[in-house]
């Protein structure tokens, strides 16, 4: 719904008016063929209509209205009265700073805060209501046996019943016992939904961790058969039976290894042992042929180095 026009100080164009309620648009939203109404008219029309209000076109839905920012940047600026001009309040203020102001207005409508009273007053009025007019305002405690707080309006009249105050205030700690253990189920639920979510999130990053380790212990149980096959094709002598014992152990791990490779500068791959022609000892690596034995050893102690730097 709108703002009424009698609140505005000064006229109001009438583009800025919505053609549902005829008063100063709120939060106007559009439609597409270009009317424009508060948005709390138009969209209980459209959900029940499922059509513009202007009957100009076929259906329409709630996704299709747009918010015209343009239009409240206009609007916002607006002089208006302040909601309790009624109650003497007379300040003008823009449209954007009215929810501030009202805030503190101190015309705005206030209850009396002590039990028993409630009377409707001024903002301005309630704190001298309270301290020197209320008669529900505590003067002391009953001498007659039960303790309980005395008004002033039971002061007046001679005391109170202590047996209707006493069971009047067993009613009120119950009423308070009871919202209490409401609050505390609904707060333990709360945490027990989140305890379960906690506890299923642990359960899952666990399983992922155990996954990972097994990788890789697989893969350093890997590296670790490879290095020692290469140890004792290194130390051998060509053509012995333990160098074809390591050799032949060497065969399914001939190709590259990536993870090594990437992480030993000028290491691209590892190959075979060759007996090729050219070839100069048992050891070979990829682009670079016939190397020492002392080269080979080299090449050996850094391969052993690389899973530390994995």
């Amino acid at each position: 719904m709108g703002f009424e026009l009698d609140r505005f100080d000064g006229d109001v164009d009438p583009d800025l008016k919505c053609a549902l309620c005829h008063k100063v648009l709120e939060d106007p939203l559009t439609t597409p063929c270009g009317h424009v109404f508060c948005a709390g008219c138009v969209l209980p029309w459209v959900v029940q209509e499922g059509s513009c209000p202007a009957r100009c076109r076929g259906r329409l839905s709630a996704k299709e209205l747009n918010h015209v920012l343009p239009l409240k940047r206009l609007i916002l600026k607006l002089d208006i009265k302040c909601a309790h001009a009624a109650r003497g309040c007379g300040r003008v203020v823009k449209l954007q700073a009215l929810p501030e102001h009202l805030e503190r207005c101190d015309f705005a409508p206030a209850r009396c805060r002590h039990a028993g009273c409630g009377q409707l007053l001024l903002r301005r009025d309630v704190e001298a209501h309270m301290r020197d007019a209320c008669d529900a305002r505590p003067v002391g405690r009953c001498q007659e046996g039960c303790g309980l707080p005395l008004t002033h309006g039971e002061q007046r009249a001679g005391g109170h019943c202590c047996a209707r105050a006493l069971r009047a205030h067993n009613t009120a700690l119950q009423a308070r016992l009871g919202a209490l253990h409401k609050a505390l189920k609904k707060e333990a639920l709360r945490a027990g939904k989140r305890e379960k979510s906690l506890v299923a999130q642990l359960a899952a990053a666990q399983l992922e961790l155990q996954m990972t380790a097994l990788r890789y212990q697989k893969k350093f149980t890997e590296y670790s058969a490879r290095l020692d096959s290469l140890s004792r094709c290194v130390a051998a002598p060509p053509g012995g039976k333990e160098y074809r014992d390591a050799r032949s152990c060497l065969e399914p791990s001939l190709r590259p290894i990536p993870v090594l490779a990437s992480s030993i500068s000028g290491f691209r791959s590892l190959t075979c042992p060759s007996s090729e022609a050219g070839g100069h000892g048992p050891y070979k690596l990829a682009g670079r042929t016939g190397p020492s034995r002392a080269t080979a050893s080299e090449d050996l102690e850094r391969l052993k180095r690389a899973p530390e730097q994995v």
